[in-house]
């Protein structure tokens, strides 16, 4: 039976994802577009397999269902490959994952071989009706398919935790260098790494269900919807992001906290030097100051100044720097009749939603709550 709305709405993603890959490959061969365009022909197979079923093309053609699972079980993985090529300034994987990606979709090829050798196209669409269907064959069905199904689970959460473990780095070695990480961060990413979890858990749940022959209200109604969110919010981010460079893809490896290489009193002049180019320098009210900047003004070596800020200080480079500039901010905010907007960019934020997060974060409330609290 064809479930008019699932394809419908599968074939407009499907025209997403080809219109993009039209994009993507016209681009530069460098790492971050290769994965990307691995990542959506692993979704245009995805999309092809949910066509099938919610078009009713099995009918037609029982011989292909479920060619496309092995396919499937490469879409966490590719996403942290995306990840790690953006973000990492290391070209080469690590062996281990790409034998630990490569696994995923050899087990479940060797999971689903009794289905495919064991069982007949017309037996396989006898299957697809409860009056028509074997018992036998249909154990190896729904043994095939919740198998499948927990590989595919365990694979695509192991690999998105990865992935999100590696941005949570990126933007705390950011931190250390840069006084302004929204357009480097790439926090668009974490949000799609959560929304595309939440679809994907929603479609092995839904396909179990389907297998064990349960329904419920939201069957092939709320997956494809979660699904388009997921798809159009990814294509246009990946799609919009700019290259990183080097510094700004450069980890910080910290494994355990590390004794301090320079003395105390060494520290103790840097801090002073730090707090004089804030206060009567002002140099937080240069949107674009980074560690590099400020290390050339107090000639001090970055390196230097890291370890003070962290191992004296106990902050980080974009926190000691926003800090100036919300005390600065609470000032205006109390003392003048400025715009939030207009202050965020007097005391040398770049945007008022980057203002908004590290006021709260510091504060503990909004600047509009702040001045009308105060």
């Amino acid at each position: 039976m064809v479930n008019v709305f699932s394809t419908v709405l599968y074939s407009c993603m499907m025209g997403m994802v080809i219109l993009a890959s039209l994009d993507v490959f016209k681009r530069s061969n460098d790492r971050p577009n290769l994965f990307l365009r691995g990542i959506l022909v692993l979704l245009m197979l995805h999309l092809a397999g949910e066509l099938y079923i919610s078009s009713a093309v099995y009918v037609y053609a029982p011989m292909i269902a479920g060619l496309e699972i092995p396919f499937k079980v490469l879409l966490g993985p590719a996403l942290y490959f995306y990840a790690h090529a953006t973000m990492s300034p290391d070209v080469a994987i690590d062996k281990r994952v790409k034998l630990l990606a490569l696994s995923g979709p050899i087990i479940v090829v060797l999971v689903m071989l009794p289905f495919v050798f064991m069982i007949t196209p017309s037996e396989k669409l006898a299957l697809a009706t409860p009056e028509t269907r074997d018992p036998q064959l249909w154990k190896i069905a729904v043994f095939t398919c919740l198998s499948t199904t927990l590989i595919f689970i365990f694979y695509t959460l192991l690999f998105l935790g990865m992935a999100l473990k590696l941005h949570n780095s990126h933007v705390a070695q950011l931190m250390e260098k840069f006084s302004e990480i929204e357009h480097r961060a790439l926090g668009w990413f974490r949000g799609v790494l959560f929304i595309w979890g939440a679809a994907w858990l929603m479609y092995s749940a839904e396909f179990s269900m389907g297998a064990l022959g349960v329904r419920w209200f939201g069957s092939g109604i709320v997956l494809p919807m979660i699904t388009a969110i997921a798809l159009a919010l990814f294509i246009h981010r990946a799609l919009g992001q700019k290259g990183l460079t080097e510094m700004e893809k450069a980890t910080t490896k910290k494994t355990k906290p590390r004794n301090a290489v320079i003395s105390d009193d060494k520290m103790q002049a840097i801090a002073a030097k730090l707090e004089h180019a804030m206060t009567e320098d002002k140099l937080y009210l240069n949107e674009d100051l980074s560690l590099n900047k400020l290390s050339e003004f107090i000639s001090e070596s970055e390196n230097h100044i890291s370890e003070t800020l962290s191992q004296h200080m106990n902050t980080n480079f974009f926190l000691f720097v926003n800090g100036y500039r919300i005390e600065n901010a609470k000032e205006l905010l109390l003392s003048s009749d400025m715009l939030v907007t207009s202050i965020a960019y007097e005391v040398g934020f770049k945007s008022k939603s980057t203002f908004n997060s590290a006021f709260k974060k510091l504060v503990g409330e909004t600047p509009t709550v702040f001045k009308s609290s105060h």
